[in-house]
């Protein structure tokens, strides 16, 4: 795949349900090698936009370019399985594609789940299908690896330790990587940007490292808290009951931000 474009190109994408606006005037873009973070209240669209940005769901407004080459591995919010269903974890991960036994064994090292391989699905702590659902979607080799809110029912030791393994393959395979945070205090300490999204794109920048934030080492320990950034920003504008801009300044909605801040 050549470097040059990005892997997703998205202008002005938008998208409405009877009226009600969802996502307004969306500008991002994802290149090669780039973790990208988004994060937001509830409600915010960032689901939404993964939908729209992974072809999903068509925008009704604005363009999507990908890259032609693309191929993007998908590790969603969310995985219902049966609990009542037998199967195992080696057919998990064989149920859309064939791949050879080596390359099972490989990617369940990768993510530290080899001795989960024979384990039953439904027997799987929310970490450990977490696990399993990344290596699943690095089975394809992904250029782009999308997570949607990948650490929900982990607890904070788990997140730490995902995050820490998500930046790893990052740095081995040179895949890029979008990620959704359900929390707005805790990004990786590798993203290379933060988009803030509330229906539009509030602001985004460069994460300020929190090594020594007292908060941070106090829940994970001086460790751990190398895995995590805190993103600090605030805005000059507010949002109304249905999403709508209203500026608390003459800037009229521009946000401020500690290092390089884009709207």
């Amino acid at each position: 795949m050549t470097h040059t474009k990005p892997l997703i190109d998205a202008r002005g994408i938008g998208l409405a349900y009877s009226g009600k606006i969802i996502l307004d005037h969306i500008d991002i873009d994802i290149k090669h090698r780039e973790v990208v973070t988004i994060i937001g209240p509830n409600g915010a669209g960032k689901t939404s936009l993964l939908r729209l940005l992974l072809g999903i769901q068509a925008p009704t407004q604005g363009t999507i370019a990908r890259h032609p080459e693309l191929t993007i591995g998908y590790v969603p919010q969310r995985f219902n399985l049966d609990n009542l269903l037998p199967m195992a974890v080696d057919r998990l991960l064989t149920l859309t594609r064939r791949v050879p036994s080596s390359a099972i064994d490989h990617v369940l090292d990768e993510v530290k789940a080899k001795h989960l391989r024979k384990s039953p699905v439904a027997s799987l702590s929310g970490g450990e299908l977490q696990r399993i659902l990344l290596a699943r979607a690095l089975l394809g080799t992904p250029d782009l690896l999308v997570l949607d809110e990948p650490t929900q029912g982990v607890d904070l030791a788990g997140e730490a330790e995902f995050y820490r393994l998500i930046a790893d393959i990052r740095n081995d395979r040179g895949c890029a990587i979008l990620l959704v945070s359900h929390d707005v205090h805790l990004v990786m300490a590798t993203t290379d940007r933060v988009v803030c999204l509330n229906r539009h794109i509030c602001c985004q920048g460069l994460p300020d490292a929190v090594g020594r934030h007292p908060e941070f080492l106090r829940l994970f320990g001086a460790k751990a808290a190398e895995a995590f950034a805190f993103y600090t920003h605030h805005h000059d504008h507010d949002h109304g009951l249905s999403g709508e801009v209203k500026s608390l300044n003459s800037d009229h909605g521009t946000c401020r931000h500690g290092h390089d801040v884009h709207r």
